[in-house]
């Protein structure tokens, strides 16, 4: 028993003390001898735990630089910028012989708008992003907001305090577009009758509503998490037909300067807000010493030569950025807001439409390039006149683009709408003048659409579901229409294209095949009687004497007299029930009745 608990009270051993233990009387027994030989057996059990603990280090610090090679670094965007801009000039320039345009105006020349666009005739415009979390004035909240005075201004003080504490960027964690659904938005704009689909890829403001690389401020990394553009894109090319975006970008020069005039975070923006609120610049041109500038006074819209141009910097990236749009959507249109018309955009504006003219035939499509008055020729893209109209039929074709709400393109609260028939009206009227008409739409920012933009959109649809004949793929007829409403010599400005017209307003256009011409009166005669002047007997346009009239959404032909006045309609004092409510009325005019069909 002594012995065992000699053994027991051993402890392990190093060398020295195992000598001792052998030339010691201590009896040694079977036992001793055994648990005595396990003390030397620790060593390698030592060494076994201090590599496995020295592994786990190195393991562990292998991994950790490894975690760190794999954390993404900070993107280069001006890296970025500058490979996209190298790219677009190198396919851009002269010596690029197999591409069918270059650089230059006397290359575009060669372009020629296709017949899809002049076929589709109505288009659906969609002004959607940040500012519509704050929904209050219109889209121009975000620079608005810092000018003292504005209603903006006053709002947001009001509703979020300082703008040095809260400004614009602070409303991108609040846009969660949650309700956002292309397929439905998909579905009611066909209802309405539209051919092409134009989402705002980036407004004034400097976010990106699709997925960018140029960028961090982007709908796929901020805001919705989603790329919005390449969600529209698909939903559109799925039901047929053509998607198109438009890019607002130029004015970002200029955008957020008044931010620097008024203490806010646009003042004391850091590293990375700078790519949000972008340069800041002054709107008009360098001064004399002492003569006062009013930061917010806008110079004259109509002579871009008069404001501060944007430097190399800017002009690349906004070449960069446009032609990222048309490399990730080949998109079958293209929309410019009226800065580019800036003289020093000159240069750029010829290197994009090359690009992107012959991109576009690579793909096998027909691309729609659109400019406001004079920033191109007008034989080397489309004109578009925003909110305006022309008073005569223009040779080329065109386009206007209106809003379906009147005080803002994107979504205000308490905004409020055009009617379904004033809308038709001015479809039928730009038709006839052999051009395209964009209808924007402002969504919520939750993704929905207003219940009352969603009921004019159905209202147009209707009309056009017993009318389109006299709309799609039509030509203009050899004058646009008569009647007492003429457009304001003015109408080419903008918000000037609302108009009232009169049942003897008349507005024509005709088929393809010229087979038929379709007179449309802008609303109904009490009277019982319609008089078409201009096409009085033996009149020049006509390639024969009409035959037969028919009202479209009316099964019987309508009774007519051909005389040396005029065309003489007679009509029920009342339209017939059953015809769309809005208040344009297509009448179908046959010229050819030989066969049984057109008897």
């Amino acid at each position: 028993m002594a012995v065992h608990a000699n053994v027991a009270s051993l402890r392990p051993l190093d060398p020295i003390a195992e000598d001792d233990i052998a030339n010691s009387n201590i009896p040694h027994t079977k036992t001793v001898l055994l648990r005595t030989r396990i003390v030397p057996t620790n060593y390698p059990a030592l060494c076994y735990r201090v590599a496995v603990k020295t592994l786990a280090l190195l393991l562990i610090a292998c991994f950790a630089a490894s975690i760190r090679s794999q954390t993404p670094q900070e993107p280069d965007y001006a890296a970025r910028i500058a490979r996209q801009v190298e790219k677009v000039r190198a396919e851009s320039a002269e010596n690029h012989h197999r591409a069918p345009f270059h650089a230059s105006w006397e290359s575009l020349a060669a372009y020629r708008t296709p017949d899809w666009f002049r076929d589709a005739k109505f288009g659906i415009f969609l002004h959607w992003g940040v500012y519509s979390v704050p929904a209050f004035g219109n889209e121009w909240y975000s620079r608005n907001m810092y000018i003292p005075g504005n209603a903006a201004y006053k709002h947001q003080i009001a509703t979020y305090g300082s703008l040095e504490k809260f400004g614009y960027k602070d409303f991108i964690p609040l846009f969660h577009a949650e309700h956002f659904n292309p397929d439905a938005w998909l579905d009611l704009f066909v209802r309405a009758g539209a051919r092409y689909i134009v989402p705002v890829a980036e407004h004034c403001d400097g976010f990106a509503m699709y997925a960018s690389s140029m960028t961090p401020y982007n709908a796929a990394e901020m805001g919705p998490h989603r790329d919005v553009v390449g969600e529209l894109e698909r939903a559109t090319r799925a039901r047929g037909l053509h998607f198109g975006v438009s890019s607002h970008t130029a004015e970002h020069w200029w955008w957020y300067g008044v931010g620097n005039a008024t203490p806010s975070d646009v003042q004391n923006r850091t590293s990375l807000t700078n790519l949000l609120y972008g340069p800041a610049e002054p709107m008009s041109l360098p001064q004399q010493p002492g003569v006062t500038v009013d930061l917010y006074k806008e110079p004259d819209g109509s002579h871009l030569e008069t404001w501060l141009p944007p430097d190399k910097k800017f002009l690349d990236t906004w070449l960069a950025q446009s032609t990222e749009l048309v490399d990730r959507y080949s998109p079958d249109f293209m929309y410019f807001d009226w800065w580019i018309g800036q003289p020093a955009f000159k240069p750029y504006l010829q290197q994009f439409a090359s690009y992107y003219y012959n991109h576009s035939s690579e793909r096998g499509r027909q691309p729609v390039l659109t400019y406001k008055e004079e920033a191109m020729p007008p034989n080397t893209a489309t004109l578009d006149i925003e909110r305006g109209k022309l008073d005569t039929l223009r040779l080329v074709p065109w386009q206007t683009d209106t809003s379906i709400s009147i005080h803002s393109w994107g979504y205000i609260e308490n905004d409020e709408y055009r009617t379904a028939s004033s809308l038709i009206q001015q479809l039928v009227d730009t038709v006839s003048k052999n051009g395209n008409l964009l209808l924007n739409v402002g969504p919520k920012s939750d993704g929905t659409i207003p219940e009352q933009a969603q009921q004019i959109l159905l209202q147009i649809g209707d009309w056009l579901h017993v009318n389109g004949e006299a709309i799609y793929r039509t030509r203009p007829f050899a004058l646009f229409g008569e009647g007492p409403t003429k457009a304001p010599k003015n109408s080419m400005e903008k918000n000037k294209d609302i108009q009232s017209f009169t049942p003897e307003d008349i507005r024509f256009t005709a088929s393809l095949d010229h087979r038929y011409v379709y007179a449309v009166a802008l609303g109904w005669p009490l009277s019982g009687s319609l008089t078409m002047h201009t096409l009085y007997k033996g009149n020049p346009y006509l390639n024969a004497p009409v035959c037969a009239i028919d009202l479209f959404g009316y099964p019987n032909r309508v009774p007519f007299e051909q005389t040396d006045h005029g065309l003489h309609l007679t009509l029920p004092t009342a339209p017939p029930t059953g015809l769309p409510a809005a208040t344009a009325y297509v009448f179908r005019l046959h010229t050819s009745c030989a066969t049984k069909e057109h008897r």
